[in-house]
């Protein structure tokens, strides 16, 4: 059993009261990022579709819950949150590297080492453009596919973790149960 540490938004206790359970749902996250929610739900829809890849996503989950994996780097409660401690069976979360999420919410390629980076940098100039985001937004965006694959195939690299520490490595899970809640910490 391991703990790890998640917060989310106040209403959540309700639900959990009412249901037994907490899942994420694309209202939400509608609600957390407004107008740029849409980038944020395509790239969750991917995480979604490898993370059950790796840990069988329950029927009806919509969206993976993000958390933190130790005390220390996880979000403290706002006014309008609460921070779930929760204490679970390793087999169910699903860890990966947080520096390297970045990578995919900016739609850059995820290097498999710093030869493979100087590789595809190369590559880059030799197509005379910057980086990888030119194949998904602006003036070049569907204009190179298989380029825009090869970015979408390097970001598996995400669960490659390679240095483990708490502040880089995150885990998702698909629920938060009640009989997971270990301690439950509000805004003071």
């Amino acid at each position: 059993m391991v703990r790890i540490w998640t917060r989310q938004h106040k209403d959540s206790l309700e639900e959990i009261r009412d249901k037994g359970s907490f899942r994420a749902k694309e209202e939400y996250i509608i609600q957390q990022f407004g107008d740029i929610a849409c980038h944020y739900i395509e790239l969750y829809r991917w995480f979604t579709r490898v993370a059950d890849q790796r840990v069988s996503k329950p029927q009806g989950v919509e969206f993976p819950i993000w958390c933190a994996v130790a005390k220390e780097s996880m979000f403290v409660p706002t006014e309008e949150t609460v921070v779930y401690e929760l204490e679970m069976d390793e087999s169910e979360i699903i860890y990966f590297d947080g520096r390297k999420w970045d990578f995919v919410l900016n739609h850059h390629y995820i290097p498999k080492d710093k030869k493979d980076e100087l590789k595809y940098e190369k590559h880059l100039e030799k197509l005379d453009l910057i980086d990888g985001y030119s194949f998904f937004e602006g003036k070049y965006a569907n204009f190179y596919p298989l380029e825009k694959r090869k970015i979408i195939d390097s970001w598996i690299r995400i669960f490659d973790i390679e240095d483990y520490d708490v502040f880089g490595v995150q885990a998702n899970i698909w629920e938060i149960r009640k009989d997971m809640i270990k301690d439950i910490y509000f805004w003071q």
